[in-house]
Protein backbone atom coordinates (compact mmCIF):
# COMPACT_ATOMS: atom_id res chain seq x y z
CA UNK A 1 0.00 0.00 0.00
CA UNK A 2 1.39 2.96 -1.00
CA UNK A 3 1.23 6.66 0.95
CA UNK A 4 2.75 9.32 -1.66
CA UNK A 5 2.66 12.54 0.63
CA UNK A 6 2.73 15.70 -0.88
CA UNK A 7 2.97 19.09 1.30
CA UNK A 8 2.70 22.58 -0.56
CA UNK A 9 3.80 25.41 0.88
CA UNK A 10 1.00 27.07 1.96
CA UNK A 11 -0.36 24.47 4.31
CA UNK A 12 1.38 22.33 6.06
CA UNK A 13 -1.61 20.49 7.17
CA UNK A 14 -2.45 19.01 4.22
CA UNK A 15 -0.26 16.24 3.97
CA UNK A 16 -1.52 13.56 2.13
CA UNK A 17 -2.98 13.13 -1.50
CA UNK A 18 -4.43 9.74 -2.82
CA UNK A 19 -1.78 7.50 -1.31
CA UNK A 20 -0.57 4.85 -3.92
CA UNK A 21 -1.08 1.39 -2.74
CA UNK A 22 2.86 -0.02 -3.48
CA UNK A 23 4.47 2.17 -0.59
CA UNK A 24 3.59 2.13 3.51
CA UNK A 25 1.46 4.94 5.14
CA UNK A 26 3.28 7.36 6.92
CA UNK A 27 1.83 7.21 10.70
CA UNK A 28 0.16 10.93 9.82
CA UNK A 29 -2.01 9.16 7.37
CA UNK A 30 -2.86 6.26 9.72
CA UNK A 31 -3.58 9.20 12.18
CA UNK A 32 -6.03 10.68 10.21
CA UNK A 33 -7.73 7.75 9.47
CA UNK A 34 -8.63 6.50 12.85
CA UNK A 35 -9.40 10.05 13.75
CA UNK A 36 -12.22 9.84 11.15
CA UNK A 37 -13.31 6.57 12.04
CA UNK A 38 -13.28 7.63 15.85
CA UNK A 39 -15.78 10.11 14.98
CA UNK A 40 -17.98 6.93 13.37
CA UNK A 41 -17.11 5.01 16.93
CA UNK A 42 -19.03 7.42 18.71
CA UNK A 43 -21.97 7.35 16.32
CA UNK A 44 -22.34 3.62 16.90
CA UNK A 45 -21.51 4.05 20.21
CA UNK A 46 -24.25 6.49 20.65
CA UNK A 47 -27.35 4.66 18.89
CA UNK A 48 -26.32 1.09 20.69
CA UNK A 49 -25.84 2.79 24.36
CA UNK A 50 -29.43 4.91 23.62
CA UNK A 51 -30.63 1.52 22.81
CA UNK A 52 -30.50 -0.22 25.91
CA UNK A 53 -31.78 2.76 27.93
CA UNK A 54 -34.85 3.06 26.26
CA UNK A 55 -37.13 0.90 28.52
CA UNK A 56 -35.39 2.75 31.62
CA UNK A 57 -35.57 6.09 30.03
CA UNK A 58 -39.57 5.27 29.59
CA UNK A 59 -39.71 4.30 33.14
CA UNK A 60 -38.51 7.41 34.62
CA UNK A 61 -40.09 10.46 31.95
CA UNK A 62 -43.10 8.19 31.30
CA UNK A 63 -43.15 7.39 27.81
CA UNK A 64 -44.59 5.24 25.63
CA UNK A 65 -43.40 3.31 22.79
CA UNK A 66 -44.67 5.82 20.22
CA UNK A 67 -42.46 8.76 21.77
CA UNK A 68 -39.33 6.01 22.69
CA UNK A 69 -39.12 5.67 18.95
CA UNK A 70 -38.63 9.28 18.77
CA UNK A 71 -35.81 9.33 20.95
CA UNK A 72 -34.33 6.62 17.94
CA UNK A 73 -36.29 8.38 15.25
CA UNK A 74 -35.46 12.08 16.18
CA UNK A 75 -31.58 11.26 15.78
CA UNK A 76 -32.03 9.88 12.61
CA UNK A 77 -34.18 12.32 10.96
CA UNK A 78 -32.16 15.31 11.82
CA UNK A 79 -28.85 13.06 10.76
CA UNK A 80 -30.70 11.85 7.12
CA UNK A 81 -32.78 15.30 6.68
CA UNK A 82 -30.03 17.26 6.28
CA UNK A 83 -27.15 15.06 5.25
CA UNK A 84 -27.50 16.37 1.91
CA UNK A 85 -26.59 19.68 3.06
CA UNK A 86 -24.00 18.33 5.33
CA UNK A 87 -22.00 17.13 2.00
CA UNK A 88 -22.68 19.69 -0.07
CA UNK A 89 -21.49 22.41 2.80
CA UNK A 90 -18.05 19.96 2.68
CA UNK A 91 -17.81 20.43 -0.56
CA UNK A 92 -18.57 24.40 -0.76
CA UNK A 93 -16.82 25.61 2.51
CA UNK A 94 -14.14 22.78 2.89
CA UNK A 95 -13.90 19.91 4.88
CA UNK A 96 -11.99 20.56 7.41
CA UNK A 97 -14.08 23.73 8.87
CA UNK A 98 -17.71 21.78 8.57
CA UNK A 99 -16.16 18.46 9.85
CA UNK A 100 -15.08 20.63 13.43
CA UNK A 101 -17.64 23.03 13.59
CA UNK A 102 -20.15 20.04 13.23
CA UNK A 103 -18.13 17.82 15.84
CA UNK A 104 -18.24 20.65 18.59
CA UNK A 105 -21.72 21.12 18.02
CA UNK A 106 -22.07 17.03 18.44
CA UNK A 107 -20.26 17.19 21.83
CA UNK A 108 -22.23 19.94 22.85
CA UNK A 109 -25.95 17.79 22.53
CA UNK A 110 -24.07 14.86 23.91
CA UNK A 111 -23.89 16.68 27.55
CA UNK A 112 -27.12 18.71 27.16
CA UNK A 113 -28.57 15.43 26.67
CA UNK A 114 -27.24 13.75 29.89
CA UNK A 115 -28.99 16.53 31.56
CA UNK A 116 -32.43 17.28 30.35
CA UNK A 117 -35.62 16.19 32.21
CA UNK A 118 -38.67 16.13 30.01
CA UNK A 119 -39.18 13.51 26.91
CA UNK A 120 -39.46 16.57 24.63
CA UNK A 121 -36.31 18.45 25.58
CA UNK A 122 -34.29 14.77 25.57
CA UNK A 123 -35.74 13.92 21.65
CA UNK A 124 -34.87 17.84 20.91
CA UNK A 125 -31.31 17.07 21.74
CA UNK A 126 -31.42 13.84 20.12
CA UNK A 127 -32.42 16.16 16.78
CA UNK A 128 -29.82 18.37 17.47
CA UNK A 129 -27.25 15.22 18.01
CA UNK A 130 -28.54 14.11 14.50
CA UNK A 131 -28.17 17.40 12.75
CA UNK A 132 -24.48 17.53 13.78
CA UNK A 133 -23.87 14.04 12.51
CA UNK A 134 -25.00 15.19 9.30
CA UNK A 135 -22.75 17.25 8.88
CA UNK A 136 -19.52 14.99 10.03
CA UNK A 137 -20.63 11.91 8.33
CA UNK A 138 -20.30 12.73 4.66
CA UNK A 139 -17.49 15.03 5.58
CA UNK A 140 -15.38 12.32 7.60
CA UNK A 141 -16.29 10.10 4.38
CA UNK A 142 -15.29 11.97 1.66
CA UNK A 143 -12.00 13.09 3.55
CA UNK A 144 -11.42 9.52 3.22
CA UNK A 145 -12.52 8.71 -0.20
CA UNK A 146 -11.11 11.96 -1.27
CA UNK A 147 -7.42 11.24 0.24
CA UNK A 148 -7.29 7.32 -0.71
CA UNK A 149 -7.00 6.44 -4.12
CA UNK A 150 -10.23 4.34 -5.57
CA UNK A 151 -8.95 0.60 -5.18
CA UNK A 152 -7.14 -1.08 -3.14
CA UNK A 153 -6.49 1.95 -0.84
CA UNK A 154 -9.41 3.05 -0.54
CA UNK A 155 -10.97 -0.23 0.17
CA UNK A 156 -8.53 -0.92 2.98
CA UNK A 157 -9.51 2.59 4.37
CA UNK A 158 -13.22 2.12 4.04
CA UNK A 159 -12.78 -1.63 5.78
CA UNK A 160 -10.77 0.08 9.13
CA UNK A 161 -13.51 2.45 9.55
CA UNK A 162 -15.97 -0.05 9.69
CA UNK A 163 -14.23 -1.86 12.40
CA UNK A 164 -14.34 1.35 14.31
CA UNK A 165 -17.97 1.33 13.90
CA UNK A 166 -18.70 -1.72 14.38
CA UNK A 167 -16.73 -1.39 17.65
CA UNK A 168 -18.69 1.41 18.83
CA UNK A 169 -22.04 -0.68 18.62
CA UNK A 170 -20.26 -3.45 20.41
CA UNK A 171 -18.61 -1.56 22.96
CA UNK A 172 -21.89 0.49 22.80
CA UNK A 173 -23.94 -2.49 24.09
CA UNK A 174 -21.21 -3.02 26.88
CA UNK A 175 -21.46 0.41 27.84
CA UNK A 176 -24.66 1.39 27.16
CA UNK A 177 -25.80 -1.80 29.94
CA UNK A 178 -23.27 -0.77 32.53
CA UNK A 179 -24.37 3.20 32.25
CA UNK A 180 -27.86 2.38 32.37
CA UNK A 181 -27.30 -0.05 35.51
CA UNK A 182 -25.74 3.38 37.16
CA UNK A 183 -28.48 5.81 35.70
CA UNK A 184 -29.59 6.23 31.80
CA UNK A 185 -28.13 10.00 31.61
CA UNK A 186 -24.63 8.41 31.97
CA UNK A 187 -25.52 6.86 28.03
CA UNK A 188 -25.73 10.66 26.90
CA UNK A 189 -22.84 11.99 28.74
CA UNK A 190 -20.56 9.55 27.88
CA UNK A 191 -19.42 10.30 24.67
CA UNK A 192 -18.64 13.32 25.40
CA UNK A 193 -15.21 13.09 26.24
CA UNK A 194 -14.22 10.97 23.47
CA UNK A 195 -15.58 13.47 21.04
CA UNK A 196 -14.02 16.48 23.18
CA UNK A 197 -10.40 13.76 22.27
CA UNK A 198 -11.29 13.57 18.86
CA UNK A 199 -11.97 17.34 18.53
CA UNK A 200 -8.65 18.20 19.76
CA UNK A 201 -7.15 15.87 17.29
CA UNK A 202 -9.39 16.38 14.68
CA UNK A 203 -7.35 19.93 14.98
CA UNK A 204 -4.14 18.90 14.04
CA UNK A 205 -4.78 16.05 11.98
CA UNK A 206 -7.58 16.87 9.41
CA UNK A 207 -5.79 18.69 6.48
CA UNK A 208 -6.74 21.97 5.35
CA UNK A 209 -8.85 22.17 1.75
CA UNK A 210 -9.69 24.75 -0.67
CA UNK A 211 -13.72 25.25 -1.10
CA UNK A 212 -14.96 24.30 -4.22
CA UNK A 213 -14.97 26.62 -6.71
CA UNK A 214 -18.55 28.27 -7.29
CA UNK A 215 -21.87 26.94 -6.20
CA UNK A 216 -24.51 28.22 -3.21
CA UNK A 217 -26.68 26.60 -0.70
CA UNK A 218 -29.61 25.22 -1.75
CA UNK A 219 -31.72 26.18 1.44
CA UNK A 220 -34.78 25.42 0.24
CA UNK A 221 -33.58 21.95 -0.96
CA UNK A 222 -32.70 20.87 2.43
CA UNK A 223 -35.93 22.75 3.79
CA UNK A 224 -38.16 20.54 1.72
CA UNK A 225 -36.80 17.44 1.87
CA UNK A 226 -36.79 17.54 5.63
CA UNK A 227 -39.89 18.76 6.01
CA UNK A 228 -41.10 16.15 4.29
CA UNK A 229 -39.59 13.48 5.80
CA UNK A 230 -40.49 14.58 8.89
CA UNK A 231 -44.17 15.09 8.21
CA UNK A 232 -43.89 11.34 6.78
CA UNK A 233 -42.65 10.15 9.86
CA UNK A 234 -44.91 11.59 12.20
CA UNK A 235 -47.81 10.68 10.51
CA UNK A 236 -46.67 7.11 10.33
CA UNK A 237 -46.25 7.24 14.14
CA UNK A 238 -49.15 9.06 15.16
CA UNK A 239 -51.99 7.63 12.51
CA UNK A 240 -52.87 4.80 14.91
CA UNK A 241 -54.31 6.82 17.47
CA UNK A 242 -56.39 8.93 14.88
CA UNK A 243 -57.34 6.89 12.38
CA UNK A 244 -55.85 5.95 9.12
CA UNK A 245 -58.81 8.00 7.50
CA UNK A 246 -58.70 10.51 9.64
CA UNK A 247 -58.79 14.03 7.63
CA UNK A 248 -55.52 15.12 9.17
CA UNK A 249 -53.33 11.94 8.70
CA UNK A 250 -54.70 12.10 4.96
CA UNK A 251 -53.60 16.06 5.06
CA UNK A 252 -50.17 15.19 6.80
CA UNK A 253 -49.44 12.77 3.71
CA UNK A 254 -50.79 15.19 1.41
CA UNK A 255 -48.56 17.89 2.36
CA UNK A 256 -45.69 15.42 2.94
CA UNK A 257 -45.83 14.68 -1.08
CA UNK A 258 -46.34 18.27 -1.51
CA UNK A 259 -42.54 19.47 -0.04
CA UNK A 260 -41.35 16.12 -2.11
CA UNK A 261 -42.92 17.35 -4.85
CA UNK A 262 -41.48 20.88 -4.45
CA UNK A 263 -37.89 19.41 -3.46
CA UNK A 264 -37.62 18.17 -6.77
CA UNK A 265 -38.62 20.88 -8.62
CA UNK A 266 -35.92 23.36 -6.37
CA UNK A 267 -33.29 20.52 -7.74
CA UNK A 268 -34.44 20.67 -11.13
CA UNK A 269 -34.24 25.10 -11.28
CA UNK A 270 -31.06 25.66 -9.41
CA UNK A 271 -27.58 25.67 -10.74
CA UNK A 272 -25.87 24.37 -7.90
CA UNK A 273 -29.07 21.84 -6.11
CA UNK A 274 -28.40 20.00 -3.07
CA UNK A 275 -29.03 17.20 -5.13
CA UNK A 276 -27.50 16.82 -9.03
CA UNK A 277 -30.17 14.91 -10.54
CA UNK A 278 -27.80 13.79 -12.74
CA UNK A 279 -26.02 11.61 -10.69
CA UNK A 280 -29.05 9.22 -10.49
CA UNK A 281 -28.66 8.22 -13.21
CA UNK A 282 -25.51 6.00 -11.69
CA UNK A 283 -27.25 2.70 -11.12
CA UNK A 284 -24.30 1.57 -9.00
CA UNK A 285 -25.10 4.39 -6.62
CA UNK A 286 -29.03 3.80 -6.66
CA UNK A 287 -28.50 0.39 -5.49
CA UNK A 288 -26.41 0.93 -2.93
CA UNK A 289 -28.94 3.51 -1.21
CA UNK A 290 -31.62 1.19 -1.90
CA UNK A 291 -29.42 -1.59 -0.10
CA UNK A 292 -28.72 0.42 2.37
CA UNK A 293 -32.13 1.28 3.03
CA UNK A 294 -33.22 -2.46 3.71
CA UNK A 295 -30.15 -2.74 5.64
CA UNK A 296 -30.55 0.39 8.00
CA UNK A 297 -34.19 0.03 8.23
CA UNK A 298 -34.54 -3.40 9.37
CA UNK A 299 -31.68 -3.51 11.44
CA UNK A 300 -32.66 -0.63 13.60
CA UNK A 301 -36.16 -1.66 14.00
CA UNK A 302 -35.58 -5.37 14.81
CA UNK A 303 -32.79 -4.11 17.24
CA UNK A 304 -35.70 -1.58 18.77
CA UNK A 305 -38.42 -4.56 19.07
CA UNK A 306 -35.87 -6.89 20.67
CA UNK A 307 -34.38 -4.32 23.19
CA UNK A 308 -38.02 -3.72 24.13
CA UNK A 309 -38.77 -8.00 24.28
CA UNK A 310 -35.68 -8.61 26.07
CA UNK A 311 -36.26 -5.89 28.78
CA UNK A 312 -40.03 -5.57 29.12
CA UNK A 313 -41.01 -9.38 28.01
CA UNK A 314 -38.11 -11.37 29.31
CA UNK A 315 -37.82 -9.23 31.97
CA UNK A 316 -33.60 -9.23 31.37
CA UNK A 317 -31.21 -6.35 32.99
CA UNK A 318 -29.80 -4.08 30.59
CA UNK A 319 -26.42 -5.72 30.77
CA UNK A 320 -27.89 -8.96 30.12
CA UNK A 321 -29.31 -7.75 27.23
CA UNK A 322 -26.25 -6.35 25.92
CA UNK A 323 -24.15 -9.29 26.35
CA UNK A 324 -26.38 -11.07 24.44
CA UNK A 325 -26.96 -8.93 21.48
CA UNK A 326 -23.00 -8.52 21.85
CA UNK A 327 -21.80 -10.86 19.23
CA UNK A 328 -23.54 -9.41 16.45
CA UNK A 329 -21.00 -6.31 16.72
CA UNK A 330 -17.68 -8.26 17.71
CA UNK A 331 -18.55 -10.37 14.33
CA UNK A 332 -18.78 -7.38 12.34
CA UNK A 333 -15.39 -5.90 14.28
CA UNK A 334 -13.45 -9.04 13.88
CA UNK A 335 -14.62 -9.63 9.68
CA UNK A 336 -14.07 -5.99 8.77
CA UNK A 337 -10.26 -5.80 8.42
CA UNK A 338 -10.64 -8.33 5.82
CA UNK A 339 -13.95 -7.14 3.86
CA UNK A 340 -11.65 -4.96 1.46
CA UNK A 341 -9.23 -7.70 0.53
CA UNK A 342 -12.58 -9.35 -0.19
CA UNK A 343 -14.26 -6.93 -1.94
CA UNK A 344 -11.59 -6.42 -4.44
CA UNK A 345 -11.79 -9.89 -5.00
CA UNK A 346 -15.26 -10.88 -5.51
CA UNK A 347 -17.13 -7.41 -5.59
CA UNK A 348 -19.52 -5.46 -4.10
CA UNK A 349 -22.14 -6.64 -5.72
CA UNK A 350 -22.18 -10.43 -4.42
CA UNK A 351 -21.40 -9.52 -0.99
CA UNK A 352 -24.37 -6.80 -0.59
CA UNK A 353 -26.55 -10.24 -1.57
CA UNK A 354 -25.16 -12.06 0.85
CA UNK A 355 -25.65 -9.53 3.31
CA UNK A 356 -29.01 -9.14 2.95
CA UNK A 357 -29.43 -13.29 2.65
CA UNK A 358 -27.68 -13.56 6.15
CA UNK A 359 -30.33 -10.79 7.36
CA UNK A 360 -33.30 -12.19 6.15
CA UNK A 361 -31.96 -15.46 7.39
CA UNK A 362 -31.49 -14.04 11.13
CA UNK A 363 -35.21 -12.01 10.84
CA UNK A 364 -36.74 -15.93 9.79
CA UNK A 365 -35.42 -17.06 12.38
CA UNK A 366 -36.39 -14.97 15.20
CA UNK A 367 -39.72 -14.71 14.35
CA UNK A 368 -40.85 -18.04 16.29
CA UNK A 369 -39.60 -16.81 19.16
CA UNK A 370 -41.77 -17.45 22.28
CA UNK A 371 -41.54 -16.12 25.87
CA UNK A 372 -39.49 -18.53 27.91
CA UNK A 373 -36.17 -19.17 24.78
CA UNK A 374 -33.33 -20.89 25.07
CA UNK A 375 -30.62 -18.23 23.79
CA UNK A 376 -28.42 -20.72 22.76
CA UNK A 377 -30.81 -22.26 20.30
CA UNK A 378 -33.19 -19.60 20.08
CA UNK A 379 -31.45 -15.92 20.24
CA UNK A 380 -27.63 -16.44 19.57
CA UNK A 381 -28.09 -17.87 15.76
CA UNK A 382 -30.06 -15.11 14.56
CA UNK A 383 -27.53 -12.55 16.28
CA UNK A 384 -24.80 -13.89 14.70
CA UNK A 385 -26.99 -13.84 11.05
CA UNK A 386 -27.43 -10.38 11.89
CA UNK A 387 -23.93 -9.47 12.69
CA UNK A 388 -22.54 -11.52 9.37
CA UNK A 389 -25.17 -9.65 7.32
CA UNK A 390 -24.18 -6.47 8.55
CA UNK A 391 -20.55 -7.05 8.02
CA UNK A 392 -21.00 -8.71 4.61
CA UNK A 393 -23.08 -5.70 3.85
CA UNK A 394 -22.03 -2.84 4.90
CA UNK A 395 -18.85 -2.33 3.57
CA UNK A 396 -19.41 -3.44 0.21
CA UNK A 397 -22.35 -0.86 0.34
CA UNK A 398 -19.93 2.17 1.00
CA UNK A 399 -17.53 1.18 -1.31
CA UNK A 400 -19.97 0.69 -4.42
CA UNK A 401 -21.79 4.35 -3.31
CA UNK A 402 -18.85 6.09 -4.00
CA UNK A 403 -16.92 4.09 -6.70
CA UNK A 404 -16.48 5.55 -10.12
CA UNK A 405 -17.77 9.40 -8.62
CA UNK A 406 -15.76 12.31 -8.74
CA UNK A 407 -13.85 14.04 -6.12
CA UNK A 408 -15.83 17.30 -5.90
CA UNK A 409 -19.01 15.08 -5.51
CA UNK A 410 -17.59 12.69 -3.34
CA UNK A 411 -19.74 14.41 -0.64
CA UNK A 412 -23.07 14.45 -2.46
CA UNK A 413 -22.13 10.76 -2.97
CA UNK A 414 -21.60 9.93 0.77
CA UNK A 415 -24.78 12.01 2.21
CA UNK A 416 -26.86 10.21 -0.45
CA UNK A 417 -26.36 6.62 0.77
CA UNK A 418 -26.31 7.99 4.71
CA UNK A 419 -29.44 10.26 4.03
CA UNK A 420 -30.76 6.60 2.63
CA UNK A 421 -29.50 4.61 5.19
CA UNK A 422 -31.01 7.30 8.20
CA UNK A 423 -34.00 8.28 6.67
CA UNK A 424 -35.17 4.69 5.32
CA UNK A 425 -34.28 3.32 8.91
CA UNK A 426 -36.80 6.50 10.58
CA UNK A 427 -39.37 5.38 8.20
CA UNK A 428 -38.85 1.84 8.73
CA UNK A 429 -39.22 2.08 12.16
CA UNK A 430 -42.13 4.67 12.00
CA UNK A 431 -44.11 1.94 10.48
CA UNK A 432 -42.60 -0.94 12.76
CA UNK A 433 -44.03 1.09 15.75
CA UNK A 434 -47.33 2.11 14.49
CA UNK A 435 -47.66 -2.29 13.85
CA UNK A 436 -46.75 -2.09 17.25
CA UNK A 437 -49.21 0.82 18.64
CA UNK A 438 -52.09 -0.58 16.11
CA UNK A 439 -51.73 -4.41 17.94
CA UNK A 440 -53.00 -2.62 21.16
CA UNK A 441 -49.34 -1.59 22.56
CA UNK A 442 -51.52 -0.37 26.23
CA UNK A 443 -53.17 -3.19 26.90
CA UNK A 444 -50.33 -5.98 26.68
CA UNK A 445 -50.35 -6.67 30.20
CA UNK A 446 -49.05 -10.91 30.02
CA UNK A 447 -45.84 -11.55 28.20
CA UNK A 448 -48.18 -13.56 25.53
CA UNK A 449 -49.81 -10.62 24.79
CA UNK A 450 -46.43 -8.26 24.46
CA UNK A 451 -44.83 -10.99 22.27
CA UNK A 452 -48.24 -10.54 19.64
CA UNK A 453 -48.05 -6.94 19.49
CA UNK A 454 -44.35 -7.19 18.47
CA UNK A 455 -44.81 -10.09 15.81
CA UNK A 456 -46.25 -7.61 13.14
CA UNK A 457 -43.25 -5.51 13.90
CA UNK A 458 -41.26 -8.09 13.26
CA UNK A 459 -42.76 -9.74 10.10
CA UNK A 460 -42.85 -6.31 8.43
CA UNK A 461 -38.59 -6.16 9.09
CA UNK A 462 -38.54 -9.46 7.46
CA UNK A 463 -40.41 -8.02 4.74
CA UNK A 464 -38.20 -5.06 4.12
CA UNK A 465 -34.73 -6.79 3.99
CA UNK A 466 -36.37 -9.64 1.32
CA UNK A 467 -37.36 -6.32 -0.63
CA UNK A 468 -33.87 -4.89 -0.42
CA UNK A 469 -32.74 -8.70 -1.37
CA UNK A 470 -34.79 -8.72 -4.42
CA UNK A 471 -33.56 -5.21 -5.52
CA UNK A 472 -29.77 -6.53 -4.71
CA UNK A 473 -30.15 -9.84 -6.97
CA UNK A 474 -31.81 -8.85 -10.29
CA UNK A 475 -28.12 -7.44 -11.51
CA UNK A 476 -26.34 -10.09 -10.39
CA UNK A 477 -29.39 -12.60 -12.47
CA UNK A 478 -28.76 -9.76 -15.53
CA UNK A 479 -25.09 -10.67 -15.68
CA UNK A 480 -25.65 -13.91 -15.40
CA UNK A 481 -28.28 -13.99 -18.32
CA UNK A 482 -25.80 -11.57 -20.38
CA UNK A 483 -22.77 -14.38 -20.37
CA UNK A 484 -25.37 -16.92 -20.74
CA UNK A 485 -26.39 -15.88 -23.96
CA UNK A 486 -23.60 -15.49 -26.09
CA UNK A 487 -21.93 -18.97 -24.75
CA UNK A 488 -25.41 -20.69 -26.04
CA UNK A 489 -25.12 -18.82 -29.17
CA UNK A 490 -21.22 -20.18 -29.86
CA UNK A 491 -21.92 -23.62 -28.80
CA UNK A 492 -24.88 -24.18 -31.60
CA UNK A 493 -22.83 -22.24 -33.58
CA UNK A 494 -20.25 -25.30 -33.25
Amino acid sequence: MTATVTRTPRDNSSFTDHPDERQRWPARLWALLVVLSLVLFLDGLDVSMVGVALPSIGAELGLGTASLQWIVSGYVLGYGGLLLLGGRTADLLGRRRVFLTALAVFALASLLGGLVDSGPLLIATRFIKGVSAAFTAPTGLSIITTTFAEGRARNKALSIYTVFGASGYSSGLILGGLMTGIGWRWTFLMPVPIALAALAAAYVLVPRDKPAAGGGYDLWGAVTSTGAMLLLVYNLVSAPERGWADPLTIGLFAASAALLAAFVAVERRLAHPLVRLGILRTGSLVRANLAIVALFGSYLSFQFIVTLYLQDVLGWEPLTMALALLPAGLLVALSAPFAGGMIDRFGTARFIVAGLVSLVAGYLLFLPIGTAPVYATAILPSVLLLGAGFALGFPSISVQATSGIHDDEQGLAAGLVNTSGQVGAALVLAVTTALISTTGEGAAASAEDMLDAFRPGLVFVTFVALAGLAVAVLPLLRRRRAVAVPAAVAAEEI
